[in-house]
């Protein structure tokens, strides 16, 4: 039986139009009332996750940040926290003026942007928070990052995850979270690493825990869950990876997952038990 399941937002529990579908939902809530913990992970910022679990009930500590920050939708205590140095950021954002590529970081769970642009009005519409504008992110930077997010064309940023990589080396998680999507975070600050840190605070075995999600930032997430799970709308990357592909986020793969591998089980388990 699963003790633990993680679940990825974007692309994942939520549909195209960002929303979590009346059936899931309920499939969340019934699998957390049998005892099992649900709980998101996902590279948005706290505010914006701590809002979705809010609506679905969860109370298991959140995996946010691309694994940069663990913590309770309820609670004021950090589990973990992972941040950017500053020359790690120092170097993305001189990176992004050199391109003249849109850079955005997050700080104390507020997201800044140097100037007030398309990108960071359209990034605050789809997730539903506000930012600020400060032109001096590196006077920011000396306090630390929790993430800084770039955005541009896929054939953009390819360029400039391959300079990254190449002068940050290990220092620093650089991955694709979506295609006009690139995200710095500090190297032990991934999904993976965080989904490993969370099962074992909560004394559940690596072999209990299903993870699932749908692009390149949920390898980790898929490697590190004792089943990993790739919607059907997943990257070819993760689908190879994967121990199991679901159906779509708009044909309710997450919902799959859950009626046949926690809730159809348990329901199996409760009949047999009655004989």
């Amino acid at each position: 039986m699963y003790k633990m399941i993680a679940i990825d937002l974007d692309g994942t529990l939520l549909t195209d139009e960002l929303a979590v579908t009346k059936d899931t939902a309920t499939a969340i809530r019934k699998a957390a009332e049998l005892g099992v913990v649900v709980t998101i992970a996902t590279g948005r910022m706290y505010p914006s996750a701590q809002h979705i679990a809010l609506e679905l009930g969860l109370e298991a500590p959140m995996i946010t940040y691309q694994g940069a920050v663990i913590r309770s939708a309820t609670s004021e205590e950090v589990l973990r926290e992972r941040m950017v140095s500053y020359e790690i950021a120092q170097k993305c954002i001189h990176l992004a003026a050199e391109k003249q590529m849109h850079i955005q970081v997050y700080q104390d769970n507020v997201l800044y942007s140097a100037v007030d642009n398309e990108q960071v009005k359209a990034y605050s519409k789809e997730v539903g928070i506000g930012y600020t504008v400060e032109p001096d992110l590196l006077g920011l930077a000396k306090k630390g990052f929790t993430k800084l997010l770039f955005i541009d064309e896929p054939e953009a940023l390819a360029p400039v995850q391959e300079e990254l990589q190449t002068v940050l080396g290990d220092a620093a998680c650089i991955e694709k979270s979506k295609k006009r999507y690139l995200e710095v975070t500090h190297p032990d600050a991934n999904k993976g690493s965080a989904l490993a840190f969370l099962a074992e605070e909560l004394g559940i075995d690596r072999s209990e825990v299903i993870g699932i999600g749908d692009n390149f930032n949920d390898m980790d997430l898929v490697k590190a869950a004792g089943f990993g799970v790739a919607m059907g709308n997943a990257v070819d990357e993760l689908k190879e990876i994967a121990d199991y592909t679901s159906l779509s986020n708009n044909e309710e793969g997450v919902l799959h997952v859950l009626n046949k591998f926690i809730l159809e089980p348990r329901a199996s388990a409760v009949e047999a038990s009655k004989k």
